[in-house]
């Protein structure tokens, strides 16, 4: 079942890129956009990674904290982070349960071929720790504009 807004967010402890646990319920008070990209390094996570380290004020602006999850290694992580020069954190997902309790590791399709992955999912969490919005329809390179848009909206 997929995850709605008006849900409490499914809590969970994963490691950033220097192998130390970030805890989602740790953040209350702040927004939270959680966003589950399939591999670090890739042409479309970089641009969408990108697209976030270059309106990190105008997040940070809005209370929101970014949280960057893939089933990566928090080593890929770092070298992710420091060759993109990324001023948010990356959490390593390597055994995808938190993709699977926010239901974004999914069958999917390429290039004729089945296997399990993520899918491209973004959710924004609440002060209360509370799903707001769900982004699952937008483009890599304008994800960051999506998500901007939303926040402003909500400001309003």
């Amino acid at each position: 079942m997929a995850i709605e807004v008006g849900q409490i967010a499914p809590d969970f402890t994963l490691l950033d890129q220097d192998s130390i646990p970030v805890t989602l319920s740790e953040l209350k008070g702040k927004k939270a956009l959680l966003y589950f990209y399939p591999r670090a390094s890739t042409p479309g996570c970089t641009v969408q990674a990108q697209g976030l380290r270059d309106t990190k004020a105008e997040l940070d602006a809005h209370n929101v904290v970014v949280l960057g999850i893939s089933p990566d290694t928090p080593k890929k992580l770092t070298n992710f982070i420091n060759k993109q020069e990324l001023n948010f954190t990356l959490l390593a997902d390597e055994d995808h349960s938190v993709c699977e309790k926010y239901h974004v590791w999914q069958l999917k399709k390429f290039m004729g071929k089945e296997n399990m992955g993520v899918v491209r999912t973004s959710f924004l969490i609440d002060e209360k720790g509370n799903i707001e919005h769900v982004f699952n329809k937008f483009k890599t390179k304008n994800h960051h504009e999506v998500v901007l848009a939303v926040l402003n909206e909500l400001d309003q």
